[in-house]
């Protein structure tokens, strides 16, 4: 297809605009097929990018440039009109100056290659819970990422139609080519990190984004759109856009129920998401492991759409031990980028389960090393980078439930929050109400090192609903969001449709710093008990901070006494008024009077309970 086929004026014109601003030698339409993914692919190995790895059927290594190999932060702008709409915890720029500024860059940038247009869609083609996104770009890993991550093709512009609505994503490399000139094996982007921009108009609901191929930076329909974007249109439309897991669980009763749960960095969220239960007769299966759309539907329930169609994850600390349905996902059809590259032609990288093969291995840099004999590296001498990642198609994934592509979503019985905390937090905790559980979830976070973050050891690096990164506008406003959708549906008398609001913690340590609670499949006993109290089970006991279990309500597992589940699975009060301190001084303080003050009344009451 040709740009002056296309039907959608405003796309139509909004591509000729680019392609006049960029100056790019050709434009392409992407189509979505096997045969445009096969010859990008073709195209990367020739420029140098890209390998073929010998083990494993169609898929590639690449290894990006040292200064484009994470999210961008820093140089990660919300650009709303009014600056306090972006809130404490985005970075801010003024629209109209960001945007001549990036346009000035963007100015020739695709000089020497070729535009790809690329129409995609998060979530099902056509399911009401979903939203088109049209990417332009001027790198084929971009595209080939693309097609796995999301739904690309003329199907997509056939939902569009002459005059649909599209979140336009813009994105270039920022690397010009001279005539003759190649990119000769050098992976392309801007090095100056000063000089990368991935900018976000809530607005307008448009992505801009400038000098980085990697990642969220560059695949502009995982956060910028999926999180960033979609969180204000959920805004505006009365819907919620998380980053949270779901998963399909069936009892040995084979009753189903669908879960949705955030939980910040290094917490489990794709072991959880993919989880092989241990509890017998119980069946976990994934319908998204990152991000979920949901609206409620007539009868009052919340839907769900996973609106990605593959896993983009992390690939250090993912085994057959700690993930094996995520290890049987990727073993054909994937990307591999920034892992190691071993003797006989496979990627390889730190914690993956065991020692690299042969005598010498090519690390992330394209540099030969002696290969491990274990899976650990020496700090500093890591084969992989921190966050290599693998791309995969989400369909490739052993456990994928039948319903992941069903457009109208699965129904959400309970949402599930957590954090990585050493002391005070439970091991499960279900809210008193919907207001109380938007209160558990303002709150998460993880203890972090003094190392980390040179913060004092201990402390509390509050994350939100896993959305601080994510949110696109002030999260005052996200929470009171929350409210508002749990008032509304209260106030029509569908307040028992809501999800019940759970918050976990894999991870008390004992007073010898020993992990008290054995995680991964273990976690399966947890799921359970919340299970049964999504039918209102009684096997909980009321406290101040919620409901708990009931002593005996879950199985211990294996070496787990009962003294260590009574320890698990009671309310260290003295903790609790420090935790509850915490948040009022340090946390809840930023948001300023866009805090709703129903979240410090749940404050001063939890802390009332406390001290009765």
């Amino acid at each position: 297809m040709k740009v002056n086929e296309l039907k959608h004026a405003g796309l139509k014109k909004w591509v000729e605009d680019n392609v006049a601003l960029m100056t790019p030698d050709s434009v392409e339409i992407c189509d979505g097929s096997k045969g445009e993914y096969d010859r990008m692919l073709k195209i990367l190995v020739s420029a140098g990018l890209a390998t073929p790895l010998k083990k494993r059927p169609n898929s590639y290594l690449f290894r990006s440039d040292p200064s484009d190999v994470a999210r961008a932060e820093s140089r990660t702008f919300i650009s709303s009109k009014n600056k306090d709409d972006a809130g404490p915890t985005n970075n801010w720029r003024d629209p109209v100056e960001l945007k001549q500024t990036m346009s000035g860059l963007y100015k020739g940038c695709m000089k020497g290659r070729t535009m790809y247009v690329i129409p995609f869609s998060m979530g099902p083609v056509g399911s009401d819970i979903a939203k088109i996104g049209v990417e332009i770009t001027d790198s084929p890993y971009v595209v080939i990422n693309m097609h796995i991550m999301t739904r690309v093709g003329k199907k997509v512009l056939d939902v569009l139609g002459k005059d649909g609505f599209f979140v336009p994503c813009l994105h270039s490399i920022a690397k010009p080519l001279n005539p003759g000139e190649s990119d000769n094996g050098k992976w392309p982007c801007e090095p100056d990190v000063e000089k990368k921009y991935i900018s976000h108009f809530p607005d307008t609901y448009e992505i801009w984004s400038y000098g980085s191929g990697y990642g969220g930076n560059a695949l502009l329909g995982k956060k910028c759109l999926a999180l960033r974007i979609a969180s204000a249109l959920a805004r505006d439309e009365g819907w919620l856009a998380e980053h949270m897991l779901i998963l399909k669980i069936t009892n040995p009763k084979k009753e189903v129920k669908y879960l949705a749960g955030a939980l910040p960095s290094a917490c489990g969220k794709t072991n959880l998401a993919m989880l092989v239960p241990t509890l017998k007769g119980w069946k976990v299966e994934t319908i998204g492991d990152d991000i979920a759309w949901m609206k409620f539907g007539k009868d009052g329930r919340l839907y769900a759409i996973n609106p990605e169609a593959g896993f983009f994850g992390v690939a250090p600390g993912t085994s057959e031990q700690s993930n094996y349905n995520a290890m049987q996902s990727i073993k054909k059809n994937s990307i591999f980028t920034n892992c190691g590259l071993t003797e006989d032609g496979d990627i390889w990288w730190e914690q993956i389960g065991y020692g690299a093969p042969g005598k010498t291995i090519i690390d992330w840099k394209g540099n030969e090393k002696p290969a491990p004999k274990t899976d650990k590296a020496v700090k500093g001498e890591e084969i992989a980078h921190a966050n290599a990642r693998f791309t995969a198609p989400a369909n490739q994934c052993p456990v994928i439930a039948k319903e992941w592509q069903d457009p109208k979503g699965v129904p959400i019985s309970a949402f599930l929050f957590g954090g990585r905390r050493a002391t005070t937090i439970p091991l499960v905790n279900q809210s008193k109400s919907w207001v109380h559980g938007v209160f558990m979830g303002s709150i998460t976070g993880s203890e972090i090192t003094a190392a980390a973050l040179d913060l004092k050891e201990g402390s509390v690096r509050r994350d939100p609903f896993a959305m601080l990164p994510f949110c696109g506008y002030h999260m005052g406003d996200y929470f009171n969001h929350w409210l508002k959708l749990g008032k509304k549906a209260e106030d029509e008398g569908k307040g028992d449709k809501l999800p019940k609001i759970f918050f976990v913690n894999w991870f008390r340590k004992d007073k010898d710093g020993h992990f008290m609670w054995p995680g991964y499949g273990e976690n399966s006993r947890v799921l359970a008990w919340m299970f049964d109290r999504c039918d209102n089970k009684d096997n909980f006991v009321e406290t101040a901070i919620g409901k708990l279990p009931k002593t005996g309500a879950i199985e211990a597992p294996p070496g787990v006494s009962a003294e260590i589940m009574s320890e698990l699975c009671s309310v260290d009060t003295e903790g609790w008024k420090n935790e509850i301190s915490d948040v009022r001084d340090k946390h809840y303080a930023k948001f300023g009077d866009r805090l709703p003050k129903v979240l410090y009344d749940e404050l001063d009451a939890i802390e009332k309970r406390l001290n009765s």
